[in-house]
């Protein structure tokens, strides 16, 4: 093909359109097919086991990693695993309607992120506290849970690391979410911004921008993302510092894009269930451990994954709140906790004199 040439001859807009009508009725016949094959996964399944798993994000991981391995071609890659992301969430809900608590309200970062990781099709409730999203999994009202545990930037959500402490929940996954600040309105024009609102970090983040574009509009903190979304929705002259989820589901101009001061940041969501994955080739492994106070024992500790070849991609402490002074250190590590290696290492752990561990679970490293 040459220009507008097909073998030789003139493409008219109405060729093109007549073969993009019969890519999408092909695409339609397979997506039947595979919804087929579904529905006879959920017939082996319903066979096989009384307690049955549905969701495998080892399973989904390694979907979304052979498609990005062969992906070639104009269209991106991440509308690629978008599209997948949802085809992948009507799928299993064919199977059986599976449910999802986050840290609400609707249209925050954390119902972005469960969005990102489970897809449209899940039934989503929202929560007013990580408390109460981590209680409705446990008491076995929603199959899954998200919850924010840390910023690339300002460091971990200690009240989502504490919960594990009592808590019979593992970590399922991990949900990395890009920081994109909008300002969105339902004027049209910055010049009929009266007022700014946003969550406290999110109007930190974005101090800068305001200050060189919107220096004397008076700026309001708000509870959450969300609530700020709701005063642009119902105030007049009100702008919100939000998502472009918030956007669309509230029905807000985007009056200007990337208003963050630092590029790159991300906020890390982790996805807390019951049912431990599987290995997926690429995974992570969270671990709680405390020990006695004694000199170089962190040191010791930390050797058991040095000398196996382990890489430890976060250490984090906190308070045990049990004893004055007396820290938990949450750890994560590269591997699933049945690779050899990574297993004989927590073995060790294990084995030390005076340490207690608990695996938090291993799940699918997410790069997506």
């Amino acid at each position: 093909m040459s220009g507008a040439e097909l073998n030789g001859k003139p493409i008219t807009l109405a060729d093109l359109r007549d073969g993009i009508d019969a890519i999408d009725d092909h695409i339609h016949d397979l997506l039947m097919q595979r919804a087929e094959l579904v529905e006879k996964v959920g017939e082996v399944k319903g066979a096989s086991a009384a307690q049955a798993v549905y969701y495998r994000p080892e399973r989904e991981a390694q979907i979304h990693r052979r498609i990005e391995a062969r992906h070639h071609g104009p269209l991106p890659i991440e509308a690629v695993h978008r599209i997948y992301r949802e085809i992948i969430s009507a799928s299993l809900n064919m199977e059986k309607q599976l449910t999802v608590a986050y840290l609400g309200p609707e249209a925050t970062f954390t119902h972005q992120a469960a969005i990102k990781q489970f897809g449209s099709s899940f039934h989503m409730y929202a929560q007013p506290t990580i408390d109460a999203v981590f209680h409705e999994v446990e008491v076995g009202r929603v199959n899954f849970g998200v919850a924010p545990v840390e910023n690339s930037n300002e460091g971990a959500v200690t009240h989502t690391l504490d919960r594990f402490v009592d808590s019979p929940l593992i970590v399922c996954g991990e949900i990395l979410l890009p920081v994109q600040h909008n300002l969105l309105s339902r004027r049209d024009s910055l010049s009929d911004v009266k007022r700014i609102y946003g969550h406290r970090r999110a109007l930190a983040d974005c101090h800068q921008w305001l200050d060189a574009h919107l220096p004397h509009v008076e700026r309001v903190e708000s509870e959450s993302t969300a609530a700020a979304a709701l005063k642009a929705r119902d105030e007049e002259g009100a702008a919100a510092i939000a998502g472009e989820y918030a956007a669309d589901s509230m029905s807000l101009n985007l009056l200007a894009e990337h208003i963050e001061d630092r590029a790159g940041q991300e906020n890390r969501f982790l996805v807390v269930g019951r049912i431990p994955p599987k290995p997926s080739g690429d995974d992570k492994t969270s671990i709680m451990v405390s020990f006695q106070d004694h000199p170089g024992f962190l040191h010791k500790v930390l050797g058991l994954f040095a000398e196996r070849g382990i890489n430890l991609t976060r250490i984090e402490s906190r308070p045990s709140q049990t004893r004055t002074w007396d820290y938990l250190f949450f750890i994560d590590c590269e591997g699933h906790q049945d690779d050899p290696r990574v297993a004989e290492a927590l073995q060790a752990l294990a084995d030390l004199p005076g340490v207690t561990e608990k695996i938090l679970g291993s799940y699918p490293k997410r790069a997506l």
